[in-house]
């Protein structure tokens, strides 16, 4: 009689419950797996050979048929080991055991003596367990600490094939571990990098807007004069990972396999800063099976594109629509996969080839044409999603010579744009949604009221700059992460100024 019992598949960052049959019948011996396993599901048969006969167990010298279903949906990876070792010694009454196999998922790469391996995406599997109703499930001992941290599921470290046979006999019982997730301390081990800027008021005031925010930001400048550092700061003034954003950063990283060796959750917000010659699939995501790309692994954190005008004009336009959206959508012929994105896009640029036609003290050597080809790679549409562009001017030799700021600063600011997104998420709350950078125009005209003198210079602003519909509701964000900042109810006349300060043409 087959053997039945249950696994997980990864599609994207989610995961999908997989059932494992294994049937043994006369015949020449061979080991058959379908239900479209990819190259490394195929090669289990050779892992899973080797593991059941180095545990102990004897193989069966007849017809051995493994069916993953649903049959339509392609499997992958190396998780599916451990159930198809379990379900052959089932089905050929290799052991004698009594399965609750309907409450109970297993995964996990089996090694050539039979332990088992860490494998990828874990936390998927596991909260995806949680909402099927699902009690148990066995997985790799070193993925327990990523495991842990979703409650309602029993988790079971397993080490090897003959720990989990010996543990469903009944005869040395795996106890399940424990429910576990640590506490951010908020103000531990701050980054003081955010002091170290020496002058650059003004842009510094731009990054603790785009902070306490989560909006985009633009920096031109140049060479020299601090954009890098600047941007690389903005980690030290963002406010630590809520909860729920911890288990989406992590969930991202598990499937990718970025996560640390027995590492738990993430608990930093990402920065990620990809090299100018990143293509569009590495930058949104995607190949033949669709990984998340650098825009998801910035999610709840930075993206900082360095040199902007040296990214190919393709991989520059890719990210538009992201940007609005807050997911990426990768669509190939077997189906469609979303990627969350929501990430603060920060970006610098020099003005020119050279970089110095808006240094008062060295002359430009660019041509008129070179300025302009240069300028054009970087589209209208993209510079009109950045909320807040800033020009970095050079630093003067009396700032440079300065004593940097004590780390108290960066505590302050830091406290600031934590108080900031607290006001930002409780007044956000029914709409889900977190920073005033997510609104939409329902929100944005439910809870950015200014006032009548404000209203008109935002008229004043509209019709002499011009600004786009787009710049204009940016605008008005903006506005309301100032004011959130100065913890105002309402946005000010001055807080629509500082506002309209930030958009600026390259």
């Amino acid at each position: 009689m087959p053997s039945k019992l249950y696994s997980a598949a990864l599609i994207g960052i989610e995961s999908q419950i997989i059932e494992i049959e294994v049937d043994v019948a006369s015949g020449l011996p061979n080991l058959i797996v379908v239900g479209l396993p990819d190259a490394a599901v195929q090669e289990a048969k050779i892992r899973v050979r080797s593991a059941i006969i180095n545990s102990g167990f004897p193989f069966p010298k007849t017809r051995v048929t493994v069916n993953l279903a649903p049959a339509d949906l392609k499997k992958e990876g190396s998780s599916f080991d451990l159930p198809i070792a379990l379900g052959i010694l089932l089905a050929t009454r290799g052991v004698d055991l009594d399965l609750p196999c309907e409450k109970s998922v297993f995964i996990g790469e089996l090694a050539l003596d039979g332990n088992v391996r860490r494998i990828s995406g874990v936390l998927s599997v596991v909260m995806m367990a949680k909402q099927n109703n699902i009690k148990n499930i066995f997985l790799p001992a070193e993925n327990i600490e990523e495991a842990r941290v979703i409650s309602g599921v029993n988790v079971f470290p397993i080490s090897s094939l003959i720990q989990l046979v010996n543990h469903l006999k009944k005869k040395r019982v795996v106890m399940p571990t424990p429910y576990y997730i640590a506490k951010q301390k908020e103000d531990g081990n701050i980054d003081d990098t955010f002091s170290h800027v020496r002058g650059q008021e003004f842009a510094k005031r731009a990054l603790t807007i785009a902070a306490a925010g989560g909006h985009n930001l633009f920096m031109t400048g140049p060479p020299g004069t601090g954009k890098t550092m600047l941007a690389r700061s903005i980690i030290s003034i963002l406010p630590a990972l809520e909860s729920s954003e911890m288990l989406e950063v992590t969930r991202i990283y598990s499937v990718v396999k970025m996560l640390a060796e027995g590492g738990s959750l993430i608990t930093k917000r990402p920065f990620r800063s990809p090299h100018h010659s990143a293509s569009a699939a590495a930058l949104i995501g995607g190949g033949i099976s669709p990984k998340p790309g650098e825009i998801s692994l910035s999610h709840r954190g930075v993206l900082f594109l360095d040199e902007l005008p040296e990214f190919p004009r393709i991989v520059l336009e890719s990210l538009r629509q992201p940007l609005e959206d807050g997911k990426v959508t990768v669509s190939r012929v077997s189906g469609t996969i979303q990627f969350p994105a929501k990430f603060m896009l920060i970006t610098a640029a020099n003005p020119c080839p050279c970089g110095f036609i808006s240094d008062p003290k060295q002359e430009c050597r660019c041509s008129p044409n070179q300025i302009i080809n240069y300028q054009k790679r970087i589209s209208g549409p993209l510079l009109d999603r950045m909320d807040l562009q800033v020009e970095v001017a050079r630093v003067e030799f009396s700032e440079l010579v300065k004593k940097p700021s004590s780390l108290q600063e960066t505590i302050e600011i830091r406290e600031k744009t934590r108080k900031a997104r607290s006001i930002q998420r409780n007044r956000l709350q029914e709409s889900g949604l977190l920073e005033n950078s997510e609104m939409t125009q329902k929100e944005i005209i439910r809870y950015c009221h200014a006032n009548k003198e404000a209203q008109a210079l935002l008229k004043q602003a509209v019709e002499k700059f011009p600004l786009s519909a787009r710049a204009y509701f940016r605008v008005l964000k903006v506005a309301r992460t100032i004011a959130d900042i100065e913890q105002e109810e309402k946005i000010q006349t001055q807080h629509i100024a500082e506002a309209l300060q930030y958009r600026m043409k390259l």
